[in-house]
C-alpha cells in the first residue's frame, strides 16, 4: 500500500481514474524491478562472501587472522570510499543513492516476517487454530475476565491526581538544554513560528508494554499559549491545513496492536512536508524566533536503522530552509532514541538544542516552560550523542543474524564493555581532536539558565569506601538545580583486564537553589564498585596503582580530580552481601567471539562479516537438551496440615514452615498456578492464597487488551535523565498507592536493560547507556513500589536490547566480563539496594539457554541473594513451562495457550515426577513469598 505521501504526489498527476490505474501500475512495476535488481546484487554479494569464508577457513591460522584483518581493512576503506561518493553527487543524486543503500541493507537484513498481515488477522489466526478450551482461554486472557481493577473510586481519582503532579514534576527536571548560544533561551520576544508537522504529532510516549494512557495529554500549542508564548496562528493554519498532515494528531497504535505490527516490520513514515516561500516570508515579519522539533519511530518489537537516526533528506531542506531565514532558531529533540544531530553544527542561526525525550503527557508544558524562562532546565542527557551513531562498536553486529544449521537466531556482543562513552572516552584517550569530531554531546550533558561553582569541602578515600562533601553555589541570576557526577578512573595494563578510561561511580542532584545559595551534597560509594571483575581467576580485583576520582559536568568536562593511591592488590573472592563464592557462570557454549580490546582495537574491532553462522554441536546440544535432575527426593503433596498462607507472614524464606505449607498443594494446583501466570495469579481458596492483579508498564499502569484509565508517566529515558534518586523513589511510591487504589499488587517495571546501540526498539523504555545510573535510578523506582507493598517486576533479565527477532528466541553471546560489568549490574544494584520481590525474564537465550539455570539461579538467587518471583516475559513456543519451573522461571505470562502448556507439564511429570514436582514447588514457594510481602497481607 503506497504511504500518503506518495498519494498526495499520484493524485495531483491524475486527470481521470484511467490516467491513475496506468500510472499506479507503472510506478509498481518501477518499484518491482529496482526491488528485484537491488535483490539480485545483495545475492550476488552473499555469494562471494561466502565464497571468501571458505577460502580463509583453510588458510594456516596465522594467515586466516592475516586475511581476516585484511579484508576488514578493505571494509572500511570501501565504507569511506562509499561515503566520499556521495558528497560528490549532487543533491538528487544523493538522495536516490541513499534509498538503494537503505533498500540494499533493508534486503539484506531483512528478518523473517509474516508480511502483509493486519494485527487482526494474526490474532484471528492465532485463536483460530487454537480450537477448543485453548482458543477459550485466549480469548478470556486478551478480554482481561480475570483482571478485576477499580480506577473509578475517590481514592483511585486522588492517585490518579498526585500520578499527575509527579509526572510532571519529572518531565520537568527531565528535560535537558544541550545547546544555548548567546543565551538564546529563554525567549526574550514570546512570539513563535513553530515549522514542521512533527509539532502536530508530538510523541508523549513510547508504546507497548511501555506505553501510558495519554487521554489528558497537553497538545503542545495549549501549552505554549499558557505559558504565556505566543505562536503564529497563520503558520499554523498553514500546516493544518496540508493533506500530509491528516489525522496527525490521531490516536496512534497501542498494545497488542501496536507490537504486532512492529512484528511486522511497522509502518514507513510519510516524509516531511515542503514550506512553501509565502509562509516563509509572513513567518518572517512575524518573529525572528523559530521552532522545530525532530523525532524517532523505534517502538516495542521494532527496531530502527542507523538511517532512520539521521534527518531525512526533507527535514533537513526544512531545517536548511527556516536557518537561512531566522536568526533564533530552536531544535526540539522529541525522541527515545539518540538521533544524528550535527545539522545544528552547520547553521549559526540553530542557536539552541532541547532534549525532551518522550516526556509524558505534560511534557509539553515543561517544554513551553522553559522557553518561556519559567522553568530552569536541570537535566542531563543519558547517552553519547556522536554525529554518526555507526561509528558505535555495538552497531556493526546489531541485526538479523541466524543459524544456517539451526533455526534460531543469534547476536554476538563484540564489543564487550566498551558501551556508549566506554568506548568513546576510551578509544580517543589522548586525542581530543579526533574525540571532536566524533562526539558532540558526551555522556551526561547539559546547561542551565544560571551557573553554578564547586568547592570540595571533606574527602575521605580509604579501601573501603569513597566519600565527598561537595559545596554547591549557584553564582547566576536565576534560581535552578544542579547535577554533581562522580566519576572513576582505574589504573590499566597494557594487555591486562579490559578497563574503561572512565566510569560513572555515582552522583547527586541538589535541591531548587536561589542565587547565590549554597549546598552542601555528600556523594560516597563503596571502593569495590571500581573493582574489575577477572575471567581468568573468577574474581573481582582492584588492581594497584593510582585511581582518580573526578567530578565532572558530564563524562568529558571534568571539573576537579583527586588521587587515590592503592599499595597493593585487593581481590574480591566473594560476594559483599551473601558470602557466595564467585566464578564464571556463562562459559558452556564454546561460542568464538572476537570481544574487542583496547590492547588491539583494530585487530578486534568488531564486525558481522566475520560470524560463523554454523552452529557447533555443543550449542544444539544446549539449546536442545534440558537436565531435569531426577535424583530429587520426590516431595509430599496433598497434605492435610491445616495452614493458610497469612500463617507465614513474616516469615524468612527457608523458614521450615514454608514446607508443611507447602506439601499441602497437589500437583494440578500448582500447574494451573504457575501457566496463568499472565497480567494475575489465580486463587486456591482452601489455602488462602489470593488472587493478584499484575499490570504492565514502566511509564504507567496500562494492559494490552484492555484500555483503563490511569497515571502516565514520562518514559524511563527521561525518568533517568532526571539524575534525582529522590524523584524516582516518589515516583515508584505514587505508581505503589495508584495500585493499592486498583487493587493491582505488581508492576511489570522498571525496565533496566541498557541503551546498547542507538537502535534499540525499546530504548524510550530504558534508561541510559550506563549500568550504573540504571540501577541507581531504578533501586529507588523499585523501592517506593516495594514500600506499599506492591510487587516490582524488574525486567528484563537479562540482554534484551534488540526487537528483531528477540520473540523467536535468539542467542545472545557475551563474555563474562561484560555481562557482569555492564548487563546484569543494574539488576544487582536494584536487588542489594531496592530488596525486589520480583523479576521477569527476557526472550533471550543467555549462554545458550532461555531461562538459564546458572542465571535465574545461580546469580540472582544464590549470589545476590534475591528472595522473590520470577515470570518469563510474554510466552512464545520456543519458552516451555517444564523448562522453566526446572530452571528458576516461576510463572509463564501466557495469553495465548495456557492449556498447552499445561499439557506439557503434564507429559514431563509422567517422565520425570520428581523433578517436576520439586520444579512446581519451588515455582509457588517464591510466588507465594512474594504475594505475602504485598498490602494484601498487611
Amino acid at each position: 500500500m503506497l504511504q500518503s505521501y506518495h498519494r498526495v504526489c499520484i493524485e495531483k498527476k491524475l486527470k481521470s481514474k484511467k490516467a491513475g490505474g496506468v500510472i499506479l501500475l507503472e510506478y509498481f512495476k518501477k518499484r518491482k524491478a529496482w526491488k528485484q535488481e537491488i535483490s539480485e546484487q545483495v545475492k550476488k554479494d552473499r555469494a562471494k562472501r561466502k565464497e571468501r569464508k571458505q577460502e580463509i577457513s583453510v588458510l594456516p591460522e596465522a594467515e586466516k587472522k592475516a586475511a581476516m584483518n585484511s579484508d576488514k581493512l578493505l571494509r572500511k576503506e570501501q565504507k569511506q570510499q562509499r561515503k566520499e561518493e556521495l558528497k560528490s553527487l549532487s543533491r538528487k543524486e544523493r538522495k536516490a543513492r541513499k534509498k538503494e543503500i537503505k533498500m540494499y541493507k533493508k534486503i539484506k537484513n531483512r528478518p523473517r516476517r509474516i508480511a502483509g498481515w493486519s494485527a487482526a488477522a494474526i490474532l484471528l489466526l492465532i485463536v483460530g487454530v487454537t480450537l477448543g478450551p485453548t482458543a477459550l482461554s485466549a480469548v478470556e486472557n486478551m478480554t482481561g475476565k480475570h483482571i478485576n481493577i477499580d480506577t473509578t473510586s475517590a481514592e483511585a481519582v486522588k492517585a490518579r491526581e498526585a500520578a499527575d503532579a509527579i509526572s510532571e514534576e519529572i518531565a520537568n527536571e527531565g528535560i535537558v538544554l544541550l545547546k544555548n548560544e548567546n543565551n538564546s533561551l529563554p525567549l526574550a520576544d514570546k512570539k513563535l513560528n513553530i515549522f514542521g508537522s512533527n509539532a502536530f504529532s508530538f510523541k508523549y510516549g513510547g508504546g507497548g508494554s511501555g506505553g501510558a494512557d495519554q487521554t489528558r495529554a497537553v497538545p503542545l500549542f495549549d501549552a505554549l499559549e499558557s505559558a504565556g508564548i505566543q505562536y503564529n496562528q497563520e503558520l499554523y493554519d498553514y500546516y493544518a491545513s496540508l493533506p500530509e498532515l491528516e489525522g496527525a494528531a490521531g490516536e496512534a497504535d497501542a498494545g497488542f496492536v501496536q507490537v504486532v505490527k512492529g512484528m511486522l516490520g511497522g509502518a514507513e513514515t510519510a516524509g516531511e512536508p515542503d514550506v512553501s516561500d509565502a509562509a516563509l516570508a509572513q513567518a518572517k515579519e512575524y518573529s525572528e524566533n523559530a521552532m522545530i522539533i525532530i523525532q524517532s519511530d523505534s517502538v516495542e518489537a521494532s527496531d530502527v536503522s542507523s538511517d532512520q537516526l539521521k534527518l531525512s533528506e526533507e527535514m533537513h531542506a526544512l531545517i536548511e530552509k527556516v536557518a537561512e531565514t531566522f536568526s533564533n532558531v530552536t531544535i526540539v529533540v522529541n525522541a527515545g532514541n539518540t538521533l544524528e544531530l550535527g545539522v545544528v553544527e552547520e547553521f549559526p542561526s540553530i542557536q539552541s538544542v532541547l532534549w525532551v525525550g518522550t516526556p509524558g503527557p505534560f511534557g509539553t508544558v515543561s517544554l513551553a516552560k522553559v522557553l518561556s524562562g519559567e522553568l530552569n532546565p536541570s537535566g542531563r542527557i543519558t547517552d553519547t550523542y556522536v554525529y554518526d551513531v555507526g561509528s558505535a562498536p555495538a552497531s556493526e553486529n546489531f541485526g538479523d543474524y541466524r543459524y544456517e544449521n539451526l533455526d534460531k537466531a543469534y547476536l554476538n556482543y563484540e564489543e564487550g564493555i566498551y558501551v556508549g562513552y566506554r568506548f568513546y572516552e576510551t578509544y580517543y584517550q589522548g586525542n581530543e581532536e579526533g574525540y571532536k569530531e566524533t562526539v558532540q554531546f558526551p555522556f551526561g550533558s547539559g546547561l542551565s539558565y544560571t551557573t553554578f561553582d564547586w568547592n570540595i569541602t571533606e574527602q575521605q578515600l580509604n579501601n573501603e569506601s569513597i566519600q565527598l562533601q561537595v559545596e554547591v553555589t549557584n553564582t547566576g541570576e536565576v534560581t535552578g538545580k544542579d547535577v554533581v557526577q562522580v566519576y572513576y578512573s582505574a589504573p590499566y595494563t597494557q594487555g591486562g583486564i579490559e578497563k574503561s578510561a572512565i566510569n560513572l561511580a555515582s552522583f547527586s542532584k541538589t535541591q531548587l537553589l536561589e542565587p547565590g545559595e549554597t549546598e552542601v551534597v555528600t556523594i560516597n560509594f563503596d571502593t569495590r564498585d571500581m573493582a574489575s571483575y577477572d575471567m581468568k581467576n573468577e574474581n573481582y580485583i582492584l588492581e594497584s596503582g593510582t585511581y582518580q576520582i573526578k567530578l565532572g559536568k558530564n563524562v568529558h568536562e571534568i571539573d576537579s580530580t583527586l588521587d587515590f593511591e592503592l599499595a597493593d592488590d585487593i581481590v574480591y573472592e566473594t560476594d559483599a552481601d551473601t558470602g557466595t563464592e564467585y566464578k564464571n557462570r556463562f562459559t558452556e557454549s564454546e561460542n568464538e567471539l572476537t570481544v574487542l580490546s583496547r590492547n588491539d582495537w583494530e585487530g578486534t574491532y568488531p564486525s558481522d562479516e566475520d560470524d560463523s553462522k554454523i552452529a557447533s554441536d555443543k550449542v544444539i546440544e544446549r539449546v536442545q537438551g534440558h537436565e531435569f535432575h531426577d535424583d530429587v527426593e520426590m516431595p509430599v503433596t496433598g497434605a492435610e496440615n491445616g495452614l493458610k498462607l497469612e500463617d507465614l507472614k513474616e516469615l524468612d524464606h527457608d523458614d521450615p514452615k514454608w514446607d508443611e505449607f507447602l506439601d499441602q498443594l497437589t500437583v494440578d494446583q500448582m500447574i494451573e498456578y504457575v501457566t496463568e501466570g499472565a497480567y494475575h495469579t489465580g486463587a486456591i481458596d482452601e489455602l488462602g492464597i489470593p488472587n493478584t492483579v499484575l499490570m504492565d508498564g514502566p511509564a504507567g499502569f496500562n494492559f494490552f487488551f484492555k484500555k483503563f484509565e490511569a497515571g502516565a508517566y514520562p518514559s524511563e529515558i527521561v525518568i533517568a535523565s532526571t539524575w534525582n534518586h529522590e524523584l524516582a523513589y516518589e515516583m515508584g511510591e505514587v505508581v505503589g498507592k495508584e495500585a493499592k487504589a486498583y487493587g493491582i499488587h505488581g508492576w511489570y517495571a522498571p525496565a533496566l536493560n541498557i541503551h546498547r546501540s542507538a537502535q534499540g526498539g525499546r530504548n524510550f523504555e530504558y534508561m541510559s547507556e550506563d549500568p550504573v545510573l540504571n540501577g541507581m535510578i531504578g533501586a529507588n523506582l523499585s523501592k517506593g513500589s516495594e514500600d506499599q507493598g506492591v510487587i516490582v517486576f524488574m525486567k528484563h533479565f537479562i540482554m534484551n536490547e534488540q526487537e528483531t527477532n528477540a520473540r523467536s528466541g535468539m542467542l545472545v553471546w557475551s563474555n563474562e566480563q561484560a555481562m557482569r560489568e555492564l548487563h546484569l549490574r543494574p539488576f544487582e544494584i536494584t536487588v542489594k539496594e531496592a530488596g525486589v520481590t520480583g523479576a521477569m525474564s527476557s526472550f533471550s537465550y543467555i549462554d545458550g539457554k532461555w531461562a538459564n539455570p546458572a542465571l535465574l539461579n545461580g546469580m540472582l538467587r544464590e549470589e545476590w541473594g534475591f528472595e522473590g518471583v520470577v515470570s518469563s516475559d510474554a510466552v512464545f513456543g520456543f519458552m516451555e513451562p517444564q523448562k522453566a519451573i526446572t530452571s528458576g522461571n516461576d510463572l509463564m505470562l501466557d495469553i495465548l495457550s495456557v492449556p498447552n502448556n499445561q499439557k506439557q507439564l503434564e507429559e514431563a511429570y509422567a517422565n520425570h515426577p520428581e523433578a517436576i514436582t520439586a520444579g512446581l514447588r519451588n515455582s509457588m514457594h517464591n510466588s507465594l513469598f512474594a504475594t505475602l510481602q504485598t498490602y494484601l497481607f498487611d
